[in-house]
């Protein structure tokens, strides 16, 4: 009876196949002990607000869907102080997303896909490509890297994404 049991639990551990879950791929700052605070002027920060129902708060205004975000989202960065409500320059432009405890991991990733993917096209249309082809790059390779590079040079993805907390939009 106990060489059957261990051969089971042998052909049982041999053929489970464990799923290796990827995650979403953040570059995490370090920890510090003291954080480093600085004053962000309220222009240069484009503020997405979700909370637990998944409802949008964009710049202050309440938003249905996404539509039309990533050009905005462009249009904030790419500025270089033309407009007063937008940011100075793309170097000072920060997204903030915030969200809500009970937001769901679906409406944040998609979120969060629509913030990566405005700075994607800014970078592709500065190399002259489409942001498919831009994100595929193979920076083993010494002249897609220098794309890459050239892509985003004075860019910086600035995509800030706070703790959440347990306030709604209402």
């Amino acid at each position: 009876m106990a060489d059957i049991a261990f051969l089971l639990l042998t052909f049982f551990m041999v053929t489970t196949v464990i799923k290796d879950e990827q995650g979403l791929p953040l570059l995490l700052p370090p920890f510090q002990e003291q954080p480093i605070t600085q004053r962000v002027a309220d222009r240069n920060l484009y503020k997405v607000l979700i909370n637990s129902s998944d409802q949008l708060l964009i710049n202050g205004i309440h938003r249905t869907n996404l539509d039309g975000v990533r050009s905005e989202i462009k249009s904030f960065i790419l500025n270089e102080d033309k407009s007063p409500t937008l940011s100075d320059n793309p170097t000072k432009a920060i997204v903030s997303l915030k969200v809500d405890r009970g937001t769901s991991h679906a409406r944040f990733v998609q979120v969060l896909d629509e913030i990566q993917g405005a700075y994607y096209e800014i970078y592709a249309e500065r190399v002259g490509l489409s942001p498919e082809k831009f994100r595929k790059l193979n920076l083993n390779d010494r002249t897609d890297r220098m794309l890459y590079e050239a892509g985003k040079k004075d860019i910086p993805m600035n995509i800030s994404i706070a703790e959440p907390n347990r306030a709604s939009l209402e």
